[in-house]
């Protein structure tokens, strides 16, 4: 047999209780061996256009 609670959860406490499930983990970053620029791994470079030693996208100078 449940027992009822006493009396009502706080939203400050149910809150509290509940921060911990929604952090968010920061994005993995690699450099690119071409020109040094931060970028997700396994993504062509932003920045210069290369993946895996080839150009996949045309970047201008």
């Amino acid at each position: 047999m449940a027992i009822a609670p006493k009396r009502k959860v706080s939203s400050a406490r149910q809150n509290k209780r509940r921060s911990n499930v929604w952090k968010l983990s920061a994005p993995a970053l690699c450099r690119c061996p071409k020109c040094g620029e931060l970028k997700t791994p396994h993504r062509v470079c932003g920045n210069c256009g290369y993946y895996n030693g080839r150009e996949v996208i045309k970047k201008e100078a």
